[in-house]
């Protein structure tokens, strides 16, 4: 299992490495919600350990959020070197989709989105988010994927 620093790591690599816009604080954030999601509901387990709680601007992993907190509403440049080979294969595949449908949105956007998402809806600010309300959320998206794409 990776740490949520690690991922966080991985998602500002993508950024980079397509000239993408920096990523803020805020969209790392979602992010890493729709990672631990995605990875819980196709590989039924946690991508990270660090837990997700409801803040009232989203999801939130409160590591992230501090270690990153100096930026603002700035983009986070990726400075560091990375091994995309840290991760296995899957894991690698559920970030690169994460960030392929999710990381062209922009910070509201994505904040707005998991405003309307049982997960953060249905927890109690400044609560953990429970991953298996996430598991359960993000099955049915991943069923109705899999049934739109067969149609």
């Amino acid at each position: 299992m990776n740490s949520a620093h690690e991922v966080a790591k991985y998602f500002l690599w993508l950024a980079d490495a397509e000239d993408d816009d920096l990523v803020s604080n805020m969209k790392l954030q979602k992010l890493l919600y729709y990672a631990q999601g995605f990875h819980l509901a196709i590989l039924d387990e946690p991508l990270f350990p660090e837990a997700i709680e409801r803040w009232v601007h989203g999801p939130v992993v409160p590591e992230i959020y501090h270690a990153y907190k100096s930026y603002g509403k700035d983009g986070i440049a990726y400075g560091g070197d990375l091994d995309p080979n840290d991760f296995d294969l899957q894991t690698r595949e559920v970030l690169e989709e994460v960030y392929k449908v999710y990381g062209h949105f922009t910070a509201s956007w994505l904040r707005q989105l998991t405003h309307d998402e049982p997960p953060w809806r249905d927890t109690e600010e400044r609560s953990i988010i429970s991953r298996d309300s996430l598991k359960q959320f993000f099955r049915t998206r991943v069923v109705d994927d899999e049934k739109a794409a067969a149609t």
